[in-house]
């Protein structure tokens, strides 16, 4: 499903599962599904410090590139270990979504971090 301006749409769950497909395509066609994991972690830190970047700056545009390109790259990461996006957030959510804790400061803390 693409817009006017022929770009995925990005209004419903199954649009979040085209995109997800289409960067997997454009790792497979640049060869990116086959390469160092080391190496794509290390380009992860850096897209996620161009969030902490934006995040300081107050900069929102900068912001929504530095998040999209922080999950391009953990796509293609959980694609070089044979994993998909989909299944590493539902590991995720399935560790915290019975977990207890205390928010502080705008931050959730697991109970067990709290003792």
């Amino acid at each position: 499903m693409t817009n006017q301006l022929g770009q995925l749409k990005s209004d419903n769950f199954g649009a979040l599962d085209q995109l997800v497909k289409a960067v997997e395509q454009w790792s497979i066609d640049k060869g990116l599904h086959n390469g160092n994991p080391d190496r794509q972690a290390l380009k992860f830190y850096e897209e996620a410090g161009e969030v902490g970047a934006a995040l300081s700056r107050g900069n929102m545009e900068a912001l929504k590139d530095g998040i999209g390109d922080t999950v391009v790259t953990l796509i293609i990461l959980a694609q070089q270990h044979d994993m998909s996006l989909q299944e590493c957030l539902q590991f995720a959510y399935d560790e915290i979504k019975g977990r207890k804790g205390k928010t502080i400061n705008g931050t959730f803390i697991k109970e067990s971090d709290l003792q």
